[in-house]
């Protein structure tokens, strides 16, 4: 269990230290400092929020078909962006320290001393359980113990394994991968017998953030390892094993073109666009195999920020446009 202090922190998380003049070097850029609304709303990590809920609400829609009810899809959308908030609240909590020690999140709101950890504990646990709350009165108990194991897999299981073992990418895909489930199961419920879609979807996303986060590892991995994060790549100096591990997971993408089909979602305009998309991203991490820079990694990670929506597009079109 992790064990978390929250009184006492204020001097150890300030980076600009104590004294007269440190306090002097804070009072400076009082003027510019964000405001409170902006620091709640960073807590909550809105840009990995809106990826997150894009696959909720597909998976939700895949599931339905042509039966979907917007209000429960707007209704899930809620619960689950709320547990996502408090989530990431908690994960900023957990990683305060760390974070201060980081150069790009040592602005964030807890390093920076403008939020205190009880603020961040309150917040992160009121924003979960009300997440929660909301999805078992409205989409349902599956969706609810999806989302909530989504929440604590990513909170209290990833989290801390960041510190332990390069192994944190590999577990912290599996809450990466469940939003669609959660989506999947507030329309079929615990009677839905096309587990199969879900478990596709699931594969997508899984497989999908191996080279994702490895490219935003290998860019940042002086940083991580300041901060005493334990990324392959910190362990990995000339790259060539997270090279190979982002050319596998990358082209293990590529069967799924055929096994997503099989498994009841999408048609031949999905698979002939998943195996385009697919080749791309995986040419981008051959090129970063034979070329390790961060400029290569660069072009891996905008790769995937194509491939992702533009799968999960062809699959809705192709399910509930075509057939």
């Amino acid at each position: 269990m992790m064990k978390v202090t929250l009184t006492g922190e204020a001097d150890t998380l300030n980076p600009l230290g104590t004294g007269a003049g440190a306090g002097a070097a804070v009072a400076a850029p009082k003027a510019h400092a964000p405001s409170r609304l902006a620091d709640y709303l960073e807590l909550t990590k809105p840009k990995i929020a809106v990826m997150a809920l894009f696959t909720v609400g597909a998976g939700y829609l895949l599931a339905a078909g042509g039966s979907a009810g917007w209000s429960t899809l707007l209704h899930t959308l809620i619960g689950a962006g709320l547990v996502a908030a408090g989530g990431s609240a908690l994960n900023q909590l957990f990683e305060r320290r760390i974070d201060a020690k980081m150069r790009r999140t040592r602005k964030r709101p807890l390093p920076s001393g403008r939020l205190t950890p009880e603020e961040v504990a309150a917040v992160g646990a009121g924003l979960a359980g009300a997440g929660l709350a909301y999805l078992a009165a409205t989409a349902g108990a599956a969706a609810t113990v999806a989302a909530a194991l989504t929440f604590i897999a990513y909170a209290f299981v990833y989290t801390p394994m960041k510190t332990w073992t390069v192994w944190n990418t590999v577990v912290g895909a599996v809450p990466g991968a469940l939003p669609p489930v959660i989506g999947w199961y507030a329309a079929q419920g615990w009677g839905g017998a096309e587990w199969e879609g879900a478990a596709a979807l699931f594969a997508i996303l899984f497989l999908w953030q191996l080279p994702h986060f490895l490219a935003i590892a290998w860019m940042y991995r002086a940083d991580y390892a300041a901060g005493g994060l334990k990324m392959l790549p910190g362990s990995d100096p000339t790259g060539k094993l997270t090279a190979f591990a982002m050319v596998v997971t990358a082209a293990a993408l590529l069967p799924l073109a055929v096994l997503v089909p099989l498994a009841g979602l999408g048609g031949w305009l999905f698979g002939v666009g998943a195996v385009l998309f697919g080749l791309s991203f995986l040419r981008r991490t051959v090129e970063f195999a034979l070329d390790r820079t961060d400029r290569k990694a660069r072009k891996v990670l905008l790769s995937s920020l194509f491939y992702l929506p533009g799968v999960f597009a062809l699959l809705m079109i192709d399910v509930l446009l075509v057939k």
